[in-house]
């Protein structure tokens, strides 16, 4: 046993390997999240890339509150190099944007590390990943979606909006073309002010999830759509949050009690993570792939 250690440290290293072989990691400038005058955050990309030389849809990664590396290993989280793993195998680059690294912030799971104003920064991140991936001659410009999870969700729901708070004034090779939101944060329909969008969303619920609850959504969600938004929602029975994580067995997190008491409870949902990797490929095929 007293190997142990060792021994995690370089499977670890080893894991970093043979993912660094598939990832290039790159840098670009967020959009005036700093405010007028002031220089823009420079951000941390990661880019996973299909084999083929031709141009590709790409899709876009947001990270939840919890970052975009593993606080046990440091590595990109597995639930992202998962998906990437699974779309980079049907064609698509993926980038995924690390938002709190440059910004010299952790968690923002708890009460205590949550920023308000770097979260609405966010939607900024996510259009500078745009324009980033509209420039590269490896990706079709036209052809490019946004995907998020939890508060990466919510960063998603700002993003799209018709009232973005980060789509820039001029788009010369066009918007997202279609998102997808895993039990998104912000569904509070009085804080998105009767939200609507014309870009096509998908978002996946968990019905036993308290942290992100599927009831505020859906209301949200349907609202929408009667006002014309392309909406679709998929709630899964009993399912809790971080459903589609693999592997993770289900338990209380009461490091990140919320302020109403709740007690978010996190685990993978066999039935469901299933599901979602064969609709969310589905649905992303409709937008990004004709």
């Amino acid at each position: 046993m007293k190997h142990s250690t060792p021994l995690l440290s370089l499977l670890a290293l080893l894991l970093w390997v043979t993912a660094a072989s598939a990832q290039e990691r790159v840098q670009f400038p967020s959009l005036d999240d700093n405010g007028a005058g002031l220089p823009a955050t420079m951000l941390d990309g990661y880019v996973f890339r299909p084999a083929g030389g031709e141009r590709h849809p790409a899709v876009v990664f947001l990270h939840g509150c919890g970052g975009l590396f593993s606080r046990t290993t440091g590595l990109i989280d597995t639930r992202e190099r998962a998906w990437a793993s699974d779309l980079n195998g049907r064609g698509y680059v993926v980038l995924m944007i690390d938002s709190f690294g440059p910004r010299n912030h952790g968690e923002m799971c708890s009460q205590s590390g949550f920023d308000r104003e770097l979260y609405r920064k966010r939607p900024r991140d996510a259009y500078a990943a745009l324009l980033y991936l509209q420039s590269q001659p490896y990706v079709r410009p036209d052809r490019i979606g946004v995907m998020g999870w939890s508060e990466g969700g919510g960063v998603v729901l700002y993003a799209i909006r018709a009232q973005s708070l980060g789509r820039p004034a001029e788009l010369p090779h066009g918007d997202f073309r279609a998102a997808v939101a895993f039990y998104p944060a912000s569904c509070n329909e009085q804080r998105q002010q009767a939200w609507t969008s014309t870009i096509p969303l998908l978002a996946l619920l968990g019905a036993g999830d308290v942290w992100t609850p599927a009831a505020p959504c859906k209301e949200l969600l349907d609202g929408a759509a009667a006002h014309g938004s392309r909406t679709e929602l998929q709630v899964y029975p009993g399912a809790y949050h971080g459903f589609d994580r693999a592997n993770s067995p289900i338990r209380e997190y009461p490091e990140y009690r919320t302020a109403a008491g709740v007690v978010p409870i996190q685990g993978t949902d066999p039935a469901a993570r299933q599901d979602a990797l064969t609709r969310v490929p589905a649905f992303l095929a409709r937008f990004l792939q004709n």
